[in-house]
């Protein structure tokens, strides 16, 4: 390189930093106003490339940024395990045995030391669990998989180090842990949970009282001190140099707290993810950030922002929407959401999924289901074996807030109760999902048809376990190795869907949608690649009845052949009539793909 052209590189660097450090000033000064913001921002980069990465001309969304071949599957670290070896030797070894070609990215959730909720309450984020593994089986996994990882913001264990500094009265942890003087209001704090807010804790200044959102093994942290926002910068560029490449904000609309406001989703939440958004944007790996905000719709989508925020956000109307849909057999409230839900701009996806780690949330359909409609899904749901998990509104009154239960065995019958169809509803279910706009993600239990796990409930004592299965990986792999069984059959089906998706452009996370009025037994969405070389029409029977669907309804006068690639048969155009079984779903396509 000569020296002209090695002027004009550094010259380029200088510009990109100055323009950085422009940017992340006027994030700092609506955060932290008061503050040499200045200064801050140069403690910010630092925290972010703290050694011979720099930053790099800030990277803009795009449709290119995803593909229709993206898919995503959530897994703890040890859901499969044989009792030798270590679990995320065993989870990489199952992921390139089934997954390899077909998912292209793995969730794993926190495999960080921890003291309770299965992960969530963080001990170090520096360490991985020595149970699951080390960082070399974490790097391994990250060498052939996009990997996905949780970067825990809200709350750290009462266990971890600034909990026991904080006790001490000693640096840095005493100034890190949110905690309320009394006789502020906090009657309008909204809670996702019923235990009481605060936790007295004895310290060596006296008694205090810790903010605990979660739970009081879960100790929130204080972002209104920018120490605390470095702190988890420096943890964020930390996963990041270990191979994680897909950010989750875990519980993010909680961090920023003030008295007598409902202390969730506050102007500082958005502008925080904003200047992340801002760093991975500037980051030489591609980084992808997802919020993670179990809310009402509305709310949820403002984490979008203006293609400043998240990337990604959860789709958490759909599970819940997706239940009501196949146990009524009427798909009117799922048309009438989607019929509402704005396109993701540009480089922005919704991320898709039917069953998480968690259960299915209530709170994403306020507004969407009336009153009867979550009273008639959740009793269903509870007669197929699920619970409930409560959260405490301001009056002091407990309300339903999601249903624990294996999305398998949510699908065990309709609001009549159980019958013969689960597994053609669970691949229905399925497959409507993972053909919507968006990225497709897939819990591993629901890839599995792994049942209730009602004796993980009783030994845990926590609601959510019932779909936390532990799985011994001898006796699944004889299972899925047995094309006539449940497990097998179901997997089977399953991941040949997904490989068959992945071939067409008009399943990409951005190509447009239209919901088609097909009557309430059906649902329909045609779906248009961003090229518009291929259509694919996706219908599908949400009823327990066969179903006469009109050739004219769909509009199917543009090409003189189709082909429906879920099972391969072909249709010349006029087409009178097709016949859906019980949940059948039909992708249909111009023959020529």
């Amino acid at each position: 390189m000569d020296a002209t052209s090695e002027t004009a590189e550094q010259q380029s660097q200088s510009d990109i930093l100055q323009d950085l450090r422009v940017r992340l000033k006027a994030h700092l000064d609506l955060i932290y106003p008061g503050s040499d913001c200045a200064v801050l921002s140069e403690r910010v980069i630092e925290a972010f490339w703290p050694d011979d990465d720099v930053p790099v001309s800030p990277r803009t969304g795009s449709p290119e940024f995803w593909s229709s071949s993206d898919a995503v599957v959530i897994t703890y670290g040890n859901t499969i395990t044989d009792g030798i070896n270590p679990p995320l030797v065993l989870l990489r070894d199952f992921l390139i045995r089934h997954l390899d070609g077909a998912v292209p990215n793995v969730h794993i959730l926190p495999f960080f030391p921890y003291t309770s909720d299965d992960g969530f309450a963080v001990v170090d984020y520096m360490t991985v669990n020595s149970s699951l593994g080390d960082w070399h089986h974490i790097g391994r996994i990250a060498e052939q998989f996009g990997l996905m990882g949780d970067l825990v913001l809200n709350h750290i264990s009462s266990s971890h180090k600034w909990m026991v500094q904080f006790v001490q009265g000693r640096k840095p942890g005493v100034d890190y842990i949110k905690h309320a003087e009394d006789g502020q209001d906090f009657s309008n704090v909204v809670r996702p949970r019923a235990h009481p807010l605060f936790n007295r804790v004895a310290t060596a200044a006296g008694e205090r009282n810790v903010w605990c959102t979660f739970s009081h093994d879960q100790v929130d942290v204080d972002f209104a001190n920018p120490d605390v926002l470095i702190e988890y910068l420096r943890i964020m560029r930390f996963l990041i140099d270990r191979g994680l490449r897909i950010i989750r904000l875990d519980a993010v609309a909680y961090i920023w707290k003030v008295a007598g406001l409902p202390s969730i989703h506050l102007p500082e939440v958005h502008e925080i993810v904003r200047l992340m958004r801002t760093l991975c944007d500037h980051c030489s790996q591609k980084i992808v950030l997802i919020t993670e905000t179990n809310v009402p719709n509305h709310e949820n989508l403002t984490y979008f922002g203006n293609r400043n925020e998240a990337h990604a956000i959860y789709n958490f109307s759909l599970p819940p929407l997706l239940l009501h849909t196949l146990l009524s057999r009427s798909s009117d409230a799922l048309n009438r959401w989607l019929l509402s839900m704005p396109p993701a701009q540009p480089g922005c996806a919704y991320l898709n999924f039917t069953a998480s780690h968690d259960g299915v949330g209530l709170r994403p359909v306020e507004g969407l289901l009336d009153d009867e409609d979550r009273l008639s899904l959740v009793e269903a749901i509870t007669g197929f074996g699920g619970l409930l998990s409560m959260r405490k509104l301001a009056d002091g009154q407990e309300h339903p807030y999601e249903m624990n239960i294996s999305f398998y065995d949510a699908m065990k019958g309709t609001l009549d109760g159980p019958d013969h169809l689960q597994n053609d509803r669970f691949i229905c279910s399925q497959t409507i999902m993972m053909s919507l706009e968006g990225i497709p993600a897939f819990y591993i239990h629901s890839l599995l048809a792994t049942p209730n796990d009602h004796e993980g409930v009783q030994t845990t004592g926590q609601n959510r376990s019932i779909n936390r299965s532990k799985l011994d990986y001898p006796s699944l792999e004889n299972e899925l190795a047995d094309p006539d069984g449940n497990r097998g059959h179901i997997f089977e089906t399953l991941l040949s869907r997904i490989k068959l998706r992945a071939k067409q452009p008009a399943f990409h996370p951005n190509a447009s949608q239209v919901v088609l009025q097909l009557g309430c037994a059906l649902f329909g969405i045609e779906r248009v690649s961003l090229d518009h070389t291929q259509t694919v029409i996706s219908v599908s029977n949400v009823s327990d009845l066969p179903q006469v669907l009109s050739g004219v309804s769909l509009n199917l006068a543009h090409a003189e052949q189709w082909l429906d690639l879920l099972t391969g048969r072909r249709w010349d155009t006029p087409i009178s009539v097709l016949t859906l079984r019980p949940y059948q779903t039909i992708w249909l396509t111009d023959s020529r793909r």
